[in-house]
């Protein structure tokens, strides 16, 4: 049978693969063992369900499939960060990067998904933006980038501590506000206790300012953490570094925070990439105090990762420094990100892919 014609299990709930094993003739609790195979064990390969009986195992592999994305390039930073190059089953790539949590490398980490095949928004200082949109990413696709990381790790540590990946961050390639079906349909995969088993506290959607999305995700009932990136504090420069706020002026995009605020009751982050010479003088730091302040948030700072052929520049710890302190005094909860693999390209801002 052409693979065109199969089903794609990945992405699938436990009901509807209940509901597939029974299309198939078989009883539920054999939807039940896909499941467990699939979000527990990371198996893409039917022949590798060993408490399945052979001739199920063909017929399931002659009707389905399981796509986890095929990881082509692995990096290793020195701090331990892993950024794999995954391939869809359409040839499209997309880069994801795993965070070590602590010095212990056989410990938890933290990883970085992407929710499209590059990004429509170009960001002025990232390497994603200067690339080229592609597609959004399915919500199996998006899982399959944690299964397919977590099965890399599985294979490289020697006696790794379960669970491997305790958090999740919707900050790779993409706008997640802009696939947001998709978005929240992979959380719920996620969230679910009889497979991943990953708390919706646990996982964070960073956007660009994509305000109406903004309003939409407060409708969604979820206990994630969201985390806007702001990057500049008045409208003229971030019209020039985050191109739509164009279409969502700093008043739009702060009125959308205050109702997802009050809609959910949840604590929101401010993203800010720290420019050299650029957004972190005196009157930054007080123009951000006026925006964030009334909505007791929090302030990441995020010192500059270069990125070949933009000229923006990371600027020097005292400056980092001085900012921080100009933010503090000024009342507001912030602090600064530890840079993680930097040495292989997987920084914030750092990912990007040819299109092929």
């Amino acid at each position: 049978m052409n693979s065109v014609e199969k089903i794609e299990l990945l992405g699938m709930n436990m009901l509807e693969m209940e509901d597939f094993a029974v299309s198939q003739g078989q009883p539920r609790f054999r939807g039940r063992q896909l499941h467990r195979w699939i979000y527990i064990k990371d198996t893409s390969s039917f022949y590798e369900m060993s408490d399945i009986p052979r001739e199920i195992r063909q017929q399931f592999d002659d009707k389905a499939f399981i796509s986890i994305p095929r990881v082509l390039k692995q990096r290793v930073s020195e701090d331990g960060t892993r950024k794999f190059l995954m391939e869809m089953n359409d040839k499209k790539r997309i880069e994801t990067v795993l965070i070590p949590q602590s010095a212990n490398l056989n410990g938890r980490y933290t990883l970085c998904v992407s929710s499209q095949v590059g990004c429509p928004f170009r960001c002025a200082f990232c390497a994603t933006g200067q690339g080229v949109f592609q597609r959004n990413l399915s919500a199996h696709e998006i899982v399959g980038q944690l299964l397919g990381s977590r099965r890399e790790l599985r294979r490289r540590l020697k006696n790794p501590q379960e669970p491997l990946i305790t958090n999740v961050v919707f900050m790779g390639m993409g706008e997640p506000l802009l696939n947001l079906a998709q978005v929240v349909r992979s959380i719920q995969i996620m969230n679910d206790p009889r497979g991943i088993q990953l708390g919706q506290r646990h996982i964070t959607i960073s956007t660009c300012g994509e305000a109406h999305g903004i309003l939409r995700l407060a409708e969604e009932d979820l206990q994630v953490t969201l985390a806007v990136s702001l990057h500049a504090a008045d409208d003229q420069l971030r019209d020039e570094l985050v191109p739509i706020n164009k279409k969502y002026p700093l008043e739009t995009l702060m009125a959308a925070i205050k109702t997802y605020v009050e809609k959910t009751g949840r604590r929101v982050t401010f993203e800010y990439i720290m420019l050299d010479e650029v957004n972190i003088g005196r009157k930054d730091a007080e123009n951000m105090a006026k925006l964030v302040k009334p909505l007791l948030a929090n302030v990441n700072l995020i010192p500059y990762n270069e990125v070949g052929g933009l000229l923006y520049r990371k600027p020097d710890p005292s400056r980092v420094k001085q900012f921080y302190n100009w933010l503090a005094a000024l009342g507001l909860n912030v602090s600064i990100r530890e840079e993680h693999g930097g040495d292989i390209e997987a920084a914030c801002g750092q990912l990007a892919v040819k299109p092929n």
